[in-house]
């Protein structure tokens, strides 16, 4: 890589992990429009759980990896929210910056596809035949001349 890219990359890296560890503490927590659509009929209480009514939010289930250590927006072990969440944000920062760069490294070192060998260079007799030949072609005969 350029030495002057590495600036650039270092800076992009930076601002993501600001963006994920400080700025994403300040998202909003009420429900996005998926969330609030699969609401519709059911009455919530303050705490966002379902009181009453019927709605497709019933039929939710636990994800697989519901269990995992970055579940929810959060470590699990930190007691403190605003850690916790940024905290996760930097770590998924970090993991999908090694799993990019790793990427683009696999790529790099298949090098540039060999130059393509420049075809050999046409007689002048064998241009002048074909030559010929398009032009019978494309000029039709009338039998008499």
């Amino acid at each position: 890589m350029n030495k002057r890219h590495w600036p650039f990359l270092l800076g992009g890296l930076l601002v993501a992990l600001v963006l994920a560890g400080v700025v994403s503490n300040y998202a909003s927590s009420h429900p996005d429009g998926l969330d609030s659509s699969l609401l519709k009929g059911c009455t919530v209480n303050a705490d966002d759980e379902i009181t009453g009514g019927s709605c497709p939010a019933q039929q939710a289930k636990d994800h697989e990896l519901a269990d995992s250590p970055l579940a929810d927006y959060g470590v699990r072990g930190i007691g403190n929210d605003f850690v916790s969440t940024g905290l996760s944000g930097v770590l998924g920062v970090l993991l999908t910056f090694a799993f990019g760069g790793g990427l683009f490294w696999l790529a790099r070192r298949r090098g540039p596809a060999p130059p393509a060998t420049p075809a050999a260079p046409a007689t002048p007799a064998a241009t002048t035949a074909s030559a010929d030949a398009a032009d019978g072609a494309a000029t039709p005969s009338s039998g008499t001349r």
